[in-house]
């Protein structure tokens, strides 16, 4: 698989990264062991980027991928990259955002603990605080990146703006942000921020959580527990056109030897401005299934028809990462 250099980190990571935010419980019910076996698998198909969460079940995801990839963390720490996030507190009112110096501290050595490692290559704060100084975000995020706990910082989630200023008192090295062919406002403001100060950019949601598998029609029925049960992308008129537009995508990704998964991750990676998309698994099949984007090009012929199959579909936008 090709890898890339991620920004001015420097790091080289594969241009498909194994997300695993589909361990933590929001996604349904997982099988922990199909998923060892797809991280596994993704390691024998050229992938060395791994990306988990805090807040990815507080500490079910970090410690299943810790166990997964035991082998390299204990023997061969420099042939995996791990990035991780922290900056969210589970409350009795939900989720709740806290940068401070204190949170992310615990929240870094937690994720040491479950990862089972001395370090993490990737450190990104999951959500902007609207609470907490940048300052003092950044100054607790440089102190730990001197101890050697975290190597590089980046950020998920956040704007232009907000990357800006933090910036102004620490390092932004990478940013995490939703892009698919569905949702595509970071092209306005934040992709050209990012390559004009070369920070590496890891898009999440490639695949439109799903939606860009092909696998869904208008009679799926999500379980309560997934998180996608309620999201507008998948239900409604919005989702009905949106199906229609997936089957011509379809049609044309089968034209040239591809299945719908591998065209939409394919596509979000060649924007010059993004280095590597993250593709969840629940199982070896899944990886293997989507891994290949990694080494497609699509040309400019390509992009402009797909933007034509995309004139008809129904745009996601919003604060969260589908509206």
């Amino acid at each position: 698989m090709e890898h890339v250099r991620l920004g001015r980190t420097g790091l080289e990571v594969s241009r498909i990264c194994f997300g695993t935010w589909q361990i933590g419980g929001d996604w349904g019910q997982t099988e922990v062991e199909d998923s060892k076996c797809a991280m596994r698998r993704a390691i024998e198909l050229g992938i060395n980027f791994f990306d988990t969460a805090q807040a990815y079940g507080f500490g079910e995801s970090e410690k299943v991928l810790g166990e997964a990839l035991k082998p390299e963390l204990q023997a061969r720490r420099d042939e995996v990259v791990i990035a991780t996030k922290g900056g969210l507190l589970l409350t009795d009112d939900g989720l709740q955002r806290d940068s401070s110096p204190q949170t992310l501290r615990r929240g870094v050595e937690a994720s040491l603990r479950y990862l089972g490692t001395d370090h993490i290559d990737l450190y990104q704060v999951h959500w902007p605080d609207p609470d907490t100084p940048f300052e003092e975000t950044a100054g607790a995020l440089d102190e730990m990146v001197r101890e050697g706990k975290i190597r590089h910082v980046g950020v998920s989630n956040f704007s232009a703006q907000e990357m800006a200023e933090l910036q102004r008192s620490g390092s932004v090295e990478t940013l995490q942000p939703p892009y698919h062919l569905f949702r595509r406002d970071i092209e306005e403001d934040v992709l050209p921020w990012c390559s004009e100060h070369d920070v590496g950019v890891l898009v999440y949601g490639p695949m439109a959580h799903g939606l860009l598998t092909g696998r869904f029609d208008r009679d799926t029925q999500l379980p309560d527990d997934d998180w996608r049960a309620s999201s507008d992308l998948f239900q409604g008129e919005a989702f009905e056109r949106n199906l229609e537009t997936v089957e011509r995508l379809g049609g044309f990704a089968e034209e040239r030897g591809l299945t719908v998964a591998q065209l939409a991750v394919a596509w979000t990676i060649a924007n010059p401005a993004v280095h590597v998309a993250i593709v969840g698994a629940r199982d070896e099949g899944q990886i293997e299934g989507t891994a290949p984007a990694g080494d497609v090009h699509l040309s400019e012929d390509d992009l402009h028809e797909i933007d034509g199959i995309m004139e008809g579909a129904v745009a996601v936008s919003g604060p969260t990462p589908e509206g």
